[in-house]
C-alpha cells in the first residue's frame, strides 16, 4: 500500500521502518526542517524492547545505552546533596534501556529502507479527504497526493488528529505541570552527578551526559495558551514561572534557556481518545495516547504502537478496518498502564511547599540507608 506518515519523531520513524520493511511505500512528512534531536535520555521498557529486537535494532540500541539516571540527586541551595533519586522511580527492571533521544532517532532514521521509505522535511498536512477508497491529501507546500492509509504520528499537538477527530481540547487532560529543556554549553565538560533543586512547585536541574549538559525545568501551572511554534513566547513562559527565584543556579539556567535556539517547552498532558482510528486514518504514539513525560513510557508506547500496527496491517492486508481494530486492542492495555501512573512522579518531583520538600528528602534518605 501507499502510506503517508505525519511526523518524523520516534513514533513516525518507527512506523516508517516497520511498514517500509514489509514492502509498503511510505512517505514521512515532517513540519520541521530537520530531525529533532534534542531531549533528555529516554527509556525503552518491557515489550518495547521486544519490538526493537524484532525491528533488528536491539544491538544498536544497547550499544548506545547510558546510565545517567543512576547519578542523579536532589541538592540544596548550596549545591550539596540532600537526597537520592530512588531507582524504582526510574527503571522498572534492570532490563530497561536508557539512551539519548537523539541516538534513538538517528538509529531509526538510518534504518529506514531506502527503496520504500522517504522523509520530506519542511512540509505538513493541510487537508485530508477520506472517500472510503483512499485519502486525498493537500500539503501546506501546495503538493497533493492520494494514499491508501494515513498515520498520524505527529505528537501531542497532532495536526492529523485535529483534522480527523476534532479539536485538541476535546481529548486533552492537562496534569498541571510543564517541562522545559535547554542546552547548557557552559557545563558540557563538567563531570559529576546530575543535580535537581526544588523550590515550592518548581524544579530546576542540570543533567550531564556524553560530554554535554542540559538545563531542565519543571513547574506546576494551570493550562497556558501559547503558540507552540513561537519560541520567544515559550521562553517567556519559563522566565515568568521562575520570576523572583534566584537561589541555587536558577538565574544561570534561565540564561542558558534564553540563549538556546533549540529550547523546548511542553505541558505534561495526556490524550484520551475512545478510538485511535477513523476510516483510513490511524494515530500512533503521543498523537493518539500521550501518557505525559511523567510516566516515563512515551517512547515505549511509540515503539510498541508502531510494531503492533505494522504487524496487523501485514496480517490483514487491505482490510485496514480489522487491522486498526486489532492494533488498538493490543496497544490499549499498555496505554492504560502508562497513563495511570503519572501522579506519584509529579508529587515527588514537585512538592508544593518547603515543608513538603524537607519531608520528601527525609523520607528518601531514610529509604536509601534503611533507617526507620
Amino acid at each position: 500500500m501507499n502510506i503517508l506518515v505525519s511526523g518524523a519523531g520516534i513514533a513516525g520513524l518507527a512506523c516508517a521502518r516497520e511498514l517500509g520493511t514489509r514492502g509498503h511505500d511510505v512517505t514521512v512528512v515532517e513540519y520541521a526542517p530537520h530531525l529533532r534531536l534534542t531531549g533528555t535520555p529516554i527509556d525503552i521498557r518491557g515489550d518495547a524492547i521486544r519490538a526493537v529486537d524484532r525491528m533488528g535494532l536491539l544491538a544498536k540500541v544497547r550499544k548506545q545505552r547510558v546510565r545517567m539516571s543512576e547519578l542523579t540527586q536532589f541538592v540544596d541551595s548550596g549545591g550539596e546533596p540532600v537526597a537520592p533519586i530512588p531507582m524504582a522511580d526510574i527503571n522498572d527492571s534492570d532490563d530497561d534501556i536508557e539512551l539519548l533521544r537523539e541516538d534513538l532517532v538517528r538509529i531509526l532514521a538510518d534504518a529506514l529502507p531506502a527503496t520504500t521509505a522517504e522523509i520530506r522535511f519542511g512540509d505538513s498536512i493541510e487537508t485530508l479527504t477520506d472517500d472510503g477508497g483512499g485519502v486525498d491529501v493537500r500539503f501546506a507546500s501546495g503538493r497533493t497526493g492520494r494514499y491508501d492509509l494515513v498515520i498520524g504520528a505527529d505528537g501531542q499537538h497532532s495536526a492529523v488528529r485535529g483534522l480527523v477527530f476534532g479539536p485538541e481540547d476535546d481529548y486533552l487532560r492537562h496534569l498541571g505541570v510543564y517541562f522545559a529543556l535547554a542546552d547548557h554549553p557552559g557545563e558540557a565538560r563538567t563531570e559529576g552527578a546530575n543535580s535537581i533543586y526544588n523550590v515550592p512547585r518548581r524544579m530546576a536541574g542540570i543533567f550531564r551526559y556524553n560530554g554535554k549538559a542540559v538545563a531542565v525545568f519543571q513547574f506546576r501551572s494551570d493550562p497556558i495558551e501559547y503558540d507552540h511554534h513561537d519560541l520567544d513566547a515559550q521562553k517567556k513562559i519559563l522566565v515568568d514561572a521562575f520570576a523572583g527565584h534566584r537561589s541555587w543556579r536558577i538565574p544561570e539556567l534561565l540564561d542558558a534557556a534564553l540563549a538556546d535556539p533549540g529550547f523546548f517547552l511542553t505541558p505534561a498532558s495526556q490524550i484520551h481518545l475512545p478510538s485511535w482510528h477513523r476510516g483510513r486514518v490511524a494515530l500512533v504514539g503521543d498523537a493518539g495516547y500521550s501518557p505525559a513525560y511523567l510516566s516515563g513510557r512515551g517512547t515505549s508506547l511509540a515503539l510498541t504502537g508502531a510494531h503492533f500496527l505494522a504487524e496487523e496491517i501485514d496480517r490483514h492486508g487491505t482490510d485496514h478496518t480489522t487491522a486498526f481494530a486489532r492494533y488498538e486492542a493490543r496497544q490499549r492495555p499498555y496505554v492504560t498502564l502508562a497513563q495511570d501512573r503519572v501522579h506519584s512522579g509529579r508529587d515527588r518531583m514537585l512538592p508544593t511547599s518547603w515543608a513538603a520538600i524537607a519531608a520528601r528528602n527525609k523520607a528518601l534518605r531514610a529509604s536509601a540507608t534503611g533507617a526507620p
